[in-house]
């Protein structure tokens, strides 16, 4: 069972996001860009082509430069959101990026240079975020913070 955060649970999500034809066809659609995830004291790179998340790695915290933009949550927040999309399927109202996002007094999303235009693809592409975290819920997840 792999634990989150980390490259292993990271991978098994994804390989569930690229071999669920419902995401292509629920409307979460292309996406190209280069997401950083802030989980406690863990930060990772995912990388999204096309209809696909191409690949994750564990980067350093100077790397989030590269990014278009990170996500950002304290770890109870990443475990609440993730228990509540395994309950539920998908993440209910309360528990989805955007609501998580408006709802955060800095919001999730944030550049790392302050380049509004790369931090709008979390906007932008916010489905198909959404759908790729929704795939976790057929993934078996233990908490390693």
């Amino acid at each position: 069972m792999p634990a989150f955060p980390s490259v292993e649970w990271f991978d098994a999500v994804r390989h569930e996001f690229n071999t669920n034809d419902v995401v292509r066809t629920a409307g979460g659609g292309m996406c190209d860009a280069r997401v950083g995830v802030k989980a406690g004291d863990s930060i990772f790179l995912l990388v999204f082509e096309g209809f696909e998340c191409s690949s994750a790695s564990e980067i350093a915290e100077s790397d989030l430069e590269d990014t278009d933009f990170y996500l950002d949550m304290p770890m109870e927040d990443w475990a609440d959101m993730l228990e509540n999309i395994r309950e539920n399927g998908e993440a209910d109202l309360d528990h989805s990026l955007n609501t998580m996002d408006l709802d955060s007094l800095d919001g999730l999303a944030h550049s790392y240079t302050g380049d509004q235009y790369r931090q709008d693809m979390f906007f932008r592409y916010n489905q198909t975020f959404q759908y790729f975290f929704d795939q976790s819920s057929r993934v078996e997840t233990e908490f390693s913070e």
